[in-house]
């Protein structure tokens, strides 16, 4: 393990090219703190999902390196890369991708499969994680009977429930309207303050408003990576940035 100790991920140089000759990535630098709250923002083709991807583990680069949690990614097998993306990572999705029919506890629950524990024992910490997000009322409901903005909240819980050190949200309210999402962003904020580092992935410029860093991606580069002024998940309902 090298690299910055206070960087949960580093990326130097890193390039992604695919079949075609399409440039993804083109020489990418980039240092998310633990702790940080970050918005990587950009339009349709910036490369934002790449690195997401590259972020995530779940591609490799063409050059350059790639290290989670002092890791590098390029020397990890399969089988350890899938150890540290499970103990290090909690993803967030546009989609919810809940199991229909399943309760919440049950689709948080089944998250934690992987971590080996018993059935009640995984139940146990997933109810402790929809409390969390502020669902601890609605356990036995399932999808069909949850708001969208629910919905994604159960998705945040299972995303946290073995309790990463960092969260990727990948465009988290984009299938939400303007209050459920400001909901959204107050669960991800209060992850934050407990410590959560927590990365967005958006083409919104408002949510990105909503980080006090935002890394700003056009064509494969880095055009922009300062803090700015922050504007809360309140602010944003109240139409504060308009």
């Amino acid at each position: 393990m090298t690299g910055d100790p206070g960087a949960i991920v580093e990326l130097r140089g890193v390039t992604k090219t695919y079949a075609g000759g399409v440039h993804a990535l083109r020489g990418v630098d980039l240092s998310i703190a633990r702790g940080d709250l970050l918005a990587i923002v950009g339009p349709s083709g910036s490369g934002k999902s790449t690195m997401l991807h590259m972020i995530g583990t779940l591609d490799r680069p063409s050059t350059g390196t790639v290290r989670v949690a002092g890791h590098d990614v390029a020397r990890l097998s399969d089988r350890r890369l899938s150890a540290l993306r499970s103990r290090h990572l909690g993803f967030v999705f546009q989609q919810f991708h809940l199991a229909p029919g399943v309760s919440a506890l049950d689709n948080v629950a089944d998250g934690l499969l992987y971590t080996g524990t018993n059935r009640r024992a995984r139940r146990e910490r997933a109810a402790a994680a929809l409390d969390r997000v502020g669902l601890g009322h609605r356990l036995r409901h399932t999808p069909s009977e949850l708001s969208g903005g629910e919905q994604q909240r159960v998705a945040v819980a299972r995303a946290v429930a073995g309790d990463p050190p960092l969260l990727l949200a990948d465009e988290p309210t984009g299938n939400l309207d303007s209050t459920a999402g400001a909901d959204v962003l107050r669960v991800l904020a209060a992850l934050h303050e407990s410590g959560t580092t927590v990365a967005v992935i958006t083409h919104d410029a408002e949510i990105a408003g909503w980080c006090p860093r935002r890394v700003r991606l056009r064509d494969g580069l880095i055009v922009d990576g300062h803090e700015h002024e922050h504007l809360g998940p309140v602010a944003l309902l109240r139409g504060d940035h308009r």
